[in-house]
């Protein structure tokens, strides 16, 4: 996002936290905003410049800001309010005091839910510093960015015999919202509160006036309200002279009209120009020139009957297709998409899972040429940090059929991929290498991969399963792999025990 969207969305979104809906305010103030547009649509770097701004004028209070690719907590609801709360108490010494109090007083408050856990670590602490006498007033904002992309946490209880229903995203993204409007709707709450996500539908039925009247300040939506293209041909002239510099390019160099033509193409998306500019500025086989008129040759075939997910749709194809075998790519990322879900996702680990053989190169060979789509980790940090991934609309893009129906040989069906994971497991055991379990994730229905995979572990290694089995049944994920393998094998000789 260009410096000039302070001018536009980020100023007006700042004149709110300062002034409310100003003569327009009620005498009970809205204190939750939702700002929302497509993916792409630059929501984050705006929340981030927001927060940046607030930060130096000493008006934020906190923030959260969720992704898809994070850790746990911040993908999850379960560090939403505690992490609110953690970021309040550096916000004032008298706030800390009366949180850290809270928490003496009420040690179990992180078991309980979102609910207890606003009332308990950020209302009444609020309650508590505004009561006191002679204190500065507490003003500022609390931004929250990408609820949408939080999953759902779910809970195993085996004794149970009958476990509930697992939970929805929706669901849980919900509890969040209802938690957030919640405080704001607290007179002692005195902080704005601004939330930006896509506009799935359970933001749009939450946020809907005529659902709750007068609850929300109006909202923003950056489809409608903001022309990103100013910002983006910035983006793109600031990126393009740091490139001309960094390869000794000549001033006329990139010739006239890319840059316009490159806006057109982005149709609004700030992800299809940073997803340009990273693939030009990596390390690649061919030359920055080369790749410029290979995408400007791209989106010049598709003006016709273009859509903005179009052109982006385009240049992820053109990236994955210059990989050696770019199906195997796309298997290879939407493995490491699953895999990153689990603790030690590490890139060392899902390398030696997902390789062939633990001393080949597989993963500089398929994914080398796309590091504008995911963050390969150098060798001396792969241990110890996971891949990552630019942006979710990649996966948007991989997991619909229709958007992939022109490049067929990236569409890959998720059962597939379970199949996928699962082989390069078997082998892997094949291989003797054990270190890797824990991250294979419980969520993959791996009683299907079992059942449609060809590669099955032999008699000989049940002496192995078994006493690693019971000695990690803590650990839900070999648990749970161990119980998937027995109960489809049990289910394949039971018909035959009982002809018996």
């Amino acid at each position: 996002m260009s410096a000039r969207d302070s001018s536009r969305c980020s100023k007006r979104l700042y004149d709110w936290i300062l002034d409310g809906e100003g003569a327009s305010e009620s005498e009970h103030p809205r204190k939750m905003k939702w700002v929302t547009g497509p993916a792409g649509c630059g929501k984050t770097a705006i929340m981030g410049s927001l927060a940046g701004r607030c930060v130096a004028d000493g008006l934020l209070g906190a923030t959260f800001f969720a992704s898809w690719s994070a850790s746990v907590g911040r993908r999850r609801k379960t560090a939403f309010v505690t992490t609110i709360a953690s970021q309040l108490a550096e916000y004032r010494e008298d706030l800390k005091d009366a949180i850290s109090n809270a928490i003496e007083k009420n040690p179990s408050v992180f078991k309980k839910n979102l609910h207890i856990q606003m009332e308990t670590l950020v209302l009444a602490p609020l309650r508590e510093v505004a009561r006191q006498p002679d204190r500065p007033q507490l003003r500022g904002a609390i931004i929250i960015d990408g609820v949408d992309e939080c999953e759902a946490e779910q809970y195993h209880d085996g004794s149970r015999a009958h476990p509930p229903p697992a939970r929805t995203n929706d669901q849980d993204q919900l509890e969040i919202l209802q938690v957030l409007q919640a405080a704001s709707s607290d007179p002692s709450f005195p902080f704005r509160i601004l939330t930006a996500s896509r506009p799935e539908r359970v933001f749009r039925d939450f946020f809907d006036p005529q659902n709750t009247p007068n609850a929300f300040a109006d909202k923003l939506d950056l489809h409608e309200h903001y022309n990103a293209d100013a910002d983006i041909t910035l983006f793109f002239e600031v990126q393009f002279n740091r490139l001309r510099r960094r390869y000794n390019f000549p001033p006329s160099w990139p010739p006239p009209g890319t840059i316009q033509a490159l806006v057109e193409n982005a149709s609004g998306q700030f992800v299809y120009a940073a997803t340009v500019i990273r693939l030009l500025e990596t390390v690649h086989r061919n030359p920055p020139e080369a790749l410029l008129k290979a995408i400007l040759a791209t989106g010049a075939t598709l003006k016709i009957t273009s859509s903005p997910l179009e052109q982006l749709d385009a240049l992820y194809s053109q990236i994955l297709e210059s990989s050696p075998n770019p199906r195997l790519s796309v298997q290879w990322i939407r493995s490491i998409n699953m895999l990153n879900r689990r603790p030690s996702s590490y890139a060392t680990n899902v390398d030696l899972l997902l390789q062939t053989y633990p001393e080949s190169n597989q993963a500089e060979h398929l994914l080398g040429n796309l590091h504008s789509l995911i963050r390969i980790p150098p060798p001396s940090d792969k241990a110890t940090t996971n891949y990552d991934f630019y942006h979710k609309s990649l996966f948007d893009f991989l997991r619909d059929p229709a958007r992939c129906e022109k490049h067929q040989r990236l569409y890959v069906e998720a059962n597939e991929i379970w199949v996928f994971i699962w082989d390069r497991f078997v082998q892997a055991c094949q291989n003797s290498f054990l270190g890797f379990l824990v991250v294979v994730p419980c969520s993959i229905e791996l009683s299907w991969a079992i059942t449609h995979s060809r590669a099955h572990l032999t008699p000989a290694s049940t002496a192995w399963w078994v006493p690693l089995a019971i000695a990690h049944e803590e650990e839900d994920p070999i648990w749970w792999i161990f119980r998937d393998a027995h109960d489809s094998v049990r289910a394949v000789l039971n018909p035959f025990q009982s002809m018996d």
